[in-house]
């Protein structure tokens, strides 16, 4: 059984960065994509990013294309989203997602960007 586990939030001012990192258990994370999700307060969540597996090209939303970064670590059974140039519209809880069946959520982390 799948389990994803964030790490990586806390309180920077803007313009600073951060990594988030997605530790996967229960299964290789080698032969399915993952995902980064994101939900403000009094917001829906929001798509963040997509990290694919088998060589496909990794994905970011429009609205931090430029800033944020995802990567894989096969090896680590860990996905990566470096946070840059971070602006306090950024500050929200993130969510990694494993795309199994079903898919698997983990419990976030926060993000707290100060102006």
């Amino acid at each position: 059984q799948v389990r994803v586990v964030e790490s990586g939030g806390g309180l920077v001012q803007a313009g600073g960065s951060l990594r988030l990192s997605c530790a996967a258990t229960g299964r290789s994370i080698s032969n399915y994509a993952m995902g980064w999700y994101r939900q403000a307060p009094g917001k829906e969540r929001e798509f963040v990013a997509r990290s694919e597996w088998g060589g496909t090209a990794p994905h970011v939303a429009d609205s931090v294309q430029g800033r944020f970064t995802v990567s894989r670590d096969n090896n680590k059974n860990t996905m990566y989203l470096q946070l840059s140039s971070l602006k306090p519209e950024d500050t929200a809880i993130y969510y990694c997602v494993a795309d199994v069946t079903p898919p698997v959520w983990g419990q976030g982390t926060q993000v707290t960007v100060s102006s």
